[in-house]
């Protein structure tokens, strides 16, 4: 789920968080198996966003889709991505995966050893942030650390009074989370007083295998670009156009502006999406589909645009193949095969042994 980018009619959230639990550079995630899978500075990986096919009526269409995650995982993509999506509106759009992000994360990190399992993104205005944390950690320890939590405010309407909230108090409301979240996860007793609840007396457990949980802020979700970039472990964000050279060099600009309002200047990653219909044809030009939202593309053209997102400052790029026309092996086969060599996952320490 991605979100606008720092809109000027917004009113932005001034929450205070201590230094200590403000976004952090690489070197916080050394040992994070998860992030160094996926980010490096100068370094582009890539990574699968399912579900593979939408759900359109019957349940049937994602069988065999873990199958094929576990696939991913022995081919060398850097991370599989889940999205979550609690009501499906029809006037919105798709349901997206249709399972509970938390639990079908535990299910793939069961089926998987080395993929970095990132949500695209989890929405921390709808949730309370005890059970944000507990599911969090509970992922990170089930997966030996290879959780990348990226994160929002939400932008379906139909969803706000479903849960009792109002929509325009989304960024208020996803800034206190975020500080909450990393209040719960920080080492120490608690001692916790916000407008989402208090805690005294208290513990949270358990605490994450390997010090803290990224939190990958999508778009602005709500708030200020000052905001985002003290507070974001990383930023995700909307390619711009993808057929030509153009949008690439229009994202490094963004890129480079929210790099150079981060206080500490270490490396922090930036990631984006694109929905791929991937031409048997390597040299099919880059052709937009549906008003632009869908990339129809050989290998070859993939492989240019991820080249120039790589130079525009983008680490990750997360590949969707909902909407393409071949069947999702043959795709996934092919990036293993003709792209991944050009764009490797990084090594990085291996997973914490996760006997549970």
């Amino acid at each position: 789920m991605i979100e606008e980018e720092f809109p000027l009619n917004i009113a932005t959230s001034s929450i205070a968080t201590s230094g200590a639990l403000a976004g952090a550079s690489s070197e916080t995630f050394a040992d994070h198996p998860g992030y160094r899978r996926m980010f490096a500075r100068d370094h582009l990986t890539v990574g699968i966003f399912l579900p593979l096919r939408f759900y359109q009526g019957d349940m049937a269409v994602l069988q065999g889709q873990a199958d094929l995650v576990a696939e991913a995982d022995r081919r060398g993509f850097a991370a599989v991505w889940v999205r979550d999506v609690p009501l499906f509106d029809p006037a919105f759009g798709d349901a997206g995966q249709l399972f509970e992000p938390f639990t079908y994360l535990s299910y793939l990190a069961a089926r998987t050893n080395r993929i970095a399992l990132a949500t695209g993104s989890a929405i921390f205005s709808l949730r309370h942030p005890i059970d944000l944390a507990k599911a969090a950690s509970t992922i990170d320890h089930l997966s030996g650390g290879r959780l990348v939590l990226g994160i929002a405010s939400g932008d379906r309407p139909v969803e706000f009074p479903a849960y009792g909230l109002d929509m325009d108090e989304r960024g208020t409301r996803f800034a206190q989370a975020v500080a909450y979240f990393r209040q719960l996860l920080a080492p120490g007793r608690l001692a916790i007083d916000t407008g989402l609840g208090m805690v005294t007396g208290a513990d949270f457990l358990p605490k994450p295998p390997v010090g803290r949980i990224p939190l990958i802020v999508t778009g602005s979700s709500r708030q200020s670009s000052a905001w985002v970039a003290e507070q974001a472990d990383g930023w995700l964000t909307y390619p711009q156009s993808t057929h030509t050279a153009d949008g690439p060099r229009r994202l490094a600009l963004n890129i480079r502006a929210w790099r150079e309002r981060i206080a500490d200047g270490g490396f922090r990653p930036h990631m984006t999406n694109e929905w791929i219909d991937l031409a048997d044809d390597p040299n099919f030009p880059r052709t937009p589909l549906r008003g632009g939202f869908v990339l129809k593309t050989g290998r070859k053209g993939l492989i240019d645009l991820l080249g120039e997102w790589r130079e525009a400052g983008v680490n990750h790029a997360a590949l969707g193949m909902q909407f393409a026309g071949r069947p999702a092996p043959e795709i996934i086969q092919e990036l293993a095969e003709e792209v991944l060599p050009q764009f490797p996952s990084l090594e990085g320490p291996k997973p914490l042994a996760a006997k549970w």
